[in-house]
């Protein structure tokens, strides 16, 4: 449950000014009371206050709170969540996907770059209990996002990544190296990580066997994905008349990617279309999970708009009320 403070506390002070007003108000009142000296009452009967009279000082009281709603407004209250670690069931998982140039191939609905993002969102919200992370790699590799269990975070940036963030190309071996970086250290009993790519090896200063070595030696398995149909695969290319399908052939190193699954006591999937990719990620969510260590960091969200807003209604309302209903006729 949310704790509350104030950003500003300091305005607080002015919240004093208050009952000084107050005072002088009802000082006020008593001074603007005429008197007239007569032998008796009984020719004027009893006086009722009326409505206007009473309005009068509901709209002081109008003023008094919409300043106060301002002072608070301006002391900046704050919802937030405190820090705390805890321990919860799960396993640590990273994700190494491939966003070269040939992961928008159209064999996939509407491409395998999109339909790997989606199905991977899908996966990622089956398992709340885990911390996940994102490596990107085609002609080089970066971490998108390190391990966390701020699945929404995740997501939102896996939905932001995109053909052409970084030079194009395969480094297979930098996405895997990328992403041992990322997991070597976790605490965790099971670190496993999700290779997802539709080629073959061409570039990069790491060969993917070797990266696999490294990994086996951390203790990570790695459960490859091969991405795209058997054969050939519809492109999208540019040209003047605008953009034309045409059919390229699918290449994908199988051999080296079921080495990879092999070595580090992973599996191999091959995915042919949007359902069994996602079949395939149905099948690794019934990996075993251990109890790791996860550290809640405190986020802060400012309140103050609606104490500005009822601050804001209470001053029109006596406006609307001084100058419409009480207004004097010379």
């Amino acid at each position: 449950m949310p704790n509350y403070v104030f950003a500003s506390p300091e305005y607080l002070v002015l919240l004093a000014l208050i009952i000084p007003l107050i005072i002088f108000y009802i000082l006020k009142q008593k001074k603007s009371v005429s008197t007239i000296q007569i032998s008796t009452l009984q020719a004027f009967g009893k006086q009722r206050l009326t409505f206007k009279n009473i309005l009068k000082h509901i709209l002081f009281a109008f003023r008094i709170l919409s300043l106060m709603f301002l002072i608070v407004a301006l002391a900046r209250p704050q919802s937030t969540n405190s820090w705390q670690n805890i321990s919860t069931e799960g396993i640590d998982i990273i994700i190494s996907m491939d966003i070269s140039g040939s992961m928008l191939a159209e064999d996939f609905h509407p491409n395998r770059l999109e339909a790997g993002k989606n199905i991977a969102a899908e996966f990622i919200n089956s398992r709340p209990n885990d911390r996940m992370g994102l490596v990107v790699f085609s002609g080089k590799s970066f971490t998108q996002c390190p391990l966390t269990t701020d699945h929404a975070v995740l997501i939102n940036l896996f939905k932001s990544i995109k053909f052409g963030m970084i030079d194009d190309g395969t480094a297979m071996g930098e996405g895997i190296a990328t992403a041992i970086n990322r997991i070597k250290n976790s605490n965790a009993k099971s670190k496993t990580m999700i290779l997802l790519t539709d080629g073959v090896n061409n570039t990069g200063s790491i060969a993917p066997v070797t990266a696999a070595e490294i990994a086996k030696t951390y203790g990570i398995r790695i459960y490859t994905i091969g991405v795209g149909t058997m054969g050939q695969a519809p492109y999208p290319f540019q040209t003047q008349f605008g953009t034309q399908m045409q059919m390229i052939n699918v290449e994908i190193d199988e051999p080296v990617l079921k080495q990879i699954a092999q070595m580090t006591d992973g599996k191999y999937f091959r995915a042919t279309n949007n359902e069994k990719l996602r079949e395939i990620y149905k099948e690794i969510d019934k990996l075993e999970k251990t109890k790791i260590s996860v550290k809640e960091y405190r986020k802060h969200k400012e309140e103050f708009f609606p104490f500005v807003l009822i601050a804001a209604i209470l001053f029109f309302s006596e406006l609307f009320f001084k100058y419409l209903i009480l207004k004097k006729i010379p």
